[in-house]
């Protein structure tokens, strides 16, 4: 096989932080490699290099054999290397021709867009991959998976010899990763390009991948090929010495019931009747638009409540704003942290303190020696790295920056008592889920509190939660403890009958 992509001592230091250590590796053409690594193991940094968003410190990157300088996005992609990103570059008000060539525009004789030509060539892309999408569909109408293989053809229209994806399922759904996971070995051997695939989801890796690079610290751990890992390799590979947690069932059925559920509903999700008990965690568990979003927004005050009532510590919860609800210790930790919660060009501290600044403060000014506390113990309780108060909260990795959204509801100075969580861990390597799920499980040990999550990963389900609510187009199919496996889960979520009874 040809190598597509070479790397020779990349090395990359922010400041005095030596992120990348000297990595060389090759990526041969027709393959499907699976970048893999701890959060803050130098996977993103790695990448950025790769694809011209970050400049190497010293060593090369070669293109089918030709140094390529990276000084820029548009240098890499001109060079041949495509890179889908986790959060879709669409304009959902265009059409599925248009974001294909947006940029690059086929233009006539007059100096005109020429959208007739476009489409002609997107739909032969589309067939080329055995899709019958509409070029001139607006991308608002797709489906999630459908705008995910739209950034996949408007890759491909540039010929590109190397095509990184990163986390490329972490919005679709069950059967959407499924047709994704072929599309991307298709991809591989029939057009021979270099797949580079970054993904947290290790059932993922062992299905596509023909070879797995682990990272770590900032230099290449391990590199095996087919065959020779498996999950609980690649686990210990990516956080040595630490296991996904086995399932729980800690509930005192004499304990005090700290969030009670009648009849309570969303626009999309419900009637819900829940108790849940101080101490407890519960796992919302459903598949792409059962409604599981819906209701922990509803219960933190996002999204209106259509009927029913929820009750905090025995009184009634009359949310209205996010605000109102948390005044009640109702907090949510969204799932989408970049777009619904971070604070990018803010500091880590500031990021973490935001809600709570008036608090801490005296007099009405700000008393940084408060606010740092808070950081640090935060910090402490969720190993948050690196331990860095001033670094600009865009600058930390995936599970380093939901510790952070976290903190921010954890802190001393919140008041926080039912923690919610929409997907907690999704784009969280294996080493923070633990941190994150032994941080809940501390959380809610303390008198009057609880957590509820949302979640599709089976195995996160029955990992954290004390009681799983399975959801199915916005209705409770059962409600059931985390001893169920994998086939009566996912028979629930997908509404199919079943024998499991209702607690």
């Amino acid at each position: 096989m040809v190598v597509a992509l070479e790397t020779k001592g990349l090395e990359k230091s922010f400041g005095s932080n030596r992120v990348l250590k000297g990595i060389s590796l090759e990526f041969r053409s027709g393959e499907v490699t699976a970048l893999l690594g701890a959060n803050g193991a130098g996977k993103s940094t790695f990448l950025g290099c790769i694809s011209g968003a970050e400049a190497p410190s010293s060593g090369q990157i070669l293109i089918h054999g030709e140094e390529h300088s990276g000084s820029s996005p548009r240098e890499s992609i001109e060079a041949g290397i495509g890179m889908i990103y986790q959060h879709f570059q669409l304009i959902s008000s265009l059409s599925i021709a248009d974001n294909v060539f947006l940029g690059s525009e086929v233009r006539t004789v007059l100096g005109a867009t020429d959208r007739r030509a476009q489409e002609r060539e997107t739909l032969s892309l589309l067939l080329s991959l055995g899709l019958t999408l509409n070029p001139a569909a607006t991308v608002g109408s797709l489906s999630v998976g459908q705008q995910q293989v739209v950034e996949i053809v408007r890759a491909l229209r540039r010929d590109p010899k190397v095509l990184i994806l990163d986390e490329p399922t972490a919005a679709l759904s069950h059967s959407e990763v499924s047709a994704l996971l072929e599309l991307v070995s298709m991809l591989a051997r029939t057009r021979d390009i270099a797949v580079i695939y970054v993904s947290h989801i290790l059932s993922e890796i062992v299905h596509v991948a023909d070879r797995a690079i682990v990272l770590r610290d900032g230099v290449v751990y391990e590199d095996r090929r087919r065959g020779e890992f498996e999950i609980s390799d690649l686990v210990d590979f990516i956080s040595p010495n630490k296991r996904l947690p086995s399932a729980r069932d800690t509930r005192d059925a004499s304990a005090e019931i700290a969030l009670g559920l009648s009849s309570f509903s969303g626009s999309a999700s419900g009637p819900v009747d829940l108790g849940v008990r101080e101490g407890e965690i519960i796992g919302v568990f459903g598949l792409l638009g059962s409604g599981r979003t819906n209701l922990v927004e509803t219960l933190a005050g996002v999204r209106p409540t259509h009927a029913g009532t929820a009750r905090v510590g025995g009184t009634v919860l009359n949310a209205r704003t996010p605000r109102d609800a948390a005044a009640r210790g109702i907090v949510l930790v969204p799932a989408d942290r970049k777009l619904q919660a971070l604070f990018p060009d803010m500091t880590a501290v500031d990021n973490v303190v935001l809600p709570h600044m008036r608090k801490l403060g005296k007099f009405g000014i700000r008393s940084r020696r408060s606010e740092r506390a808070a950081f640090d113990t935060i910090a402490d309780a969720l190993a948050v790295h690196p331990r860095e108060p001033d670094q600009a909260g865009g600058a930390f990795s995936g599970g380093n920056a939901q510790k952070l959204m976290i903190g921010r509801w954890t802190n001393p100075a919140s008041d926080a008592k039912v923690l919610l969580f929409d997907e907690p861990t999704q784009g969280v390597d294996v080493g923070a889920r633990e941190d994150i799920y032994a941080f809940v499980r501390a959380f809610v040990s303390e008198p009057g509190r609880c957590a509820i999550f949302t979640t599709s990963d089976y195995e996160e389900a029955v990992s954290l939660a004390d009681r799983i609510v399975v959801l199915h187009e916005g209705e409770v199919q059962a409600i059931i403890d985390s001893s169920a496996s994998e086939a009566e889960l996912m028979s629930l979520a997908f509404g199919e009958d079943t024998t499991l009874s209702t607690q």
